[in-house]
């Protein structure tokens, strides 16, 4: 079965997140003490073992988020100074704009990430069928399995929180939001044997700065259409976005 147009969108602007939560894996499993190096010789640890007079060791205290306030429009806890990618993904005659924000703390990885598409394109889809895709895209990327999802909402938009186990990436949570024409994915990337205790907080740290007011979806009966055609029949990886509609305005707070 071919995979959605969105799907394909989806992926591409998550291929960054996914590489750096395989590379968060890998560091995980290797930096262990007791390891052997590349020419065979015994890795020695440099740290001086103290003994610990206080009883057991305290967990590790999560980050502290400071709200970062991105150029798209939108404000989100971060615990350092993201890392930020931009992207220009074909689709028709137009394209889809998409970003990321992502930063690591205690080798836990903190991500959200937006897509702005066609408003044509998403009043096409039933907004279930988008945040569907969203959750469906993500575990595929990594290789993963549901666990849990839950319906949830941003401001009277709709969302969908859920919980993926990947063996290439670990642990993730998640959480999907359909603003507009703007598709959200908040990610929270860890080691499931480490944990990440604030992952909720970032999860809730999403703050919406003058978003667009929701899309009528011009869907008569969601049963009757096929979720990767238009009404016309055709297929939204081929239509041609109009014109207005492929960017959309950028909304900031009147400071």
């Amino acid at each position: 079965m071919p995979m959605r147009p969105l799907s394909r969108l989806l992926l591409a602007s998550l291929t960054t997140l996914a590489l750096i939560a395989g590379a968060c894996a890998t560091q995980q499993k290797t930096d262990g003490s007791g390891t052997s190096g590349g020419d065979g010789r015994q890795a020695v640890s440099t740290i001086e073992d103290v003994p610990n007079e206080g009883g057991p060791a305290a967990a590790p205290a999560g980050p502290e988020f400071k709200p970062y306030d991105a150029p798209e429009g939108f404000v989100i806890g971060m615990p350092a100074e993201p890392q930020i990618a931009r992207k220009q993904i074909p689709l028709g005659a137009g394209t889809v704009a998409t970003a990321s924000y992502s930063a690591r703390a205690n080798e836990v990885l903190y991500s959200v990430s937006i897509a702005d598409y066609p408003e044509k394109l998403v009043a096409s889809r039933p907004p279930e069928a988008l945040l569907n895709e969203g959750r469906d895209g993500l575990a595929k990327e990594v290789q993963g399995t549901l666990k849990d999802e839950q319906d949830i909402t941003l401001d009277g938009y709709p969302g969908k929180s859920y919980t993926v186990s990947s063996p290439v990436a670990g642990e993730i949570k998640a959480r999907n939001f359909l603003v507009g024409p703007r598709l959200y994915t908040l990610l929270v990337l860890f080691n499931p044997n480490s944990g990440a205790p604030v992952a909720d907080a970032f999860l809730t740290s999403l703050k919406l700065v003058n978003p667009p007011p929701a899309l009528t979806s011009t869907v008569p009966d969601a049963g009757t259409l096929d979720a990767g055609t238009l009404e016309t029949g055709v297929d939204a990886g081929t239509a041609t976005p109009d014109a207005g509609t492929t960017t959309t305005p950028r909304r900031r707070k009147t400071k």
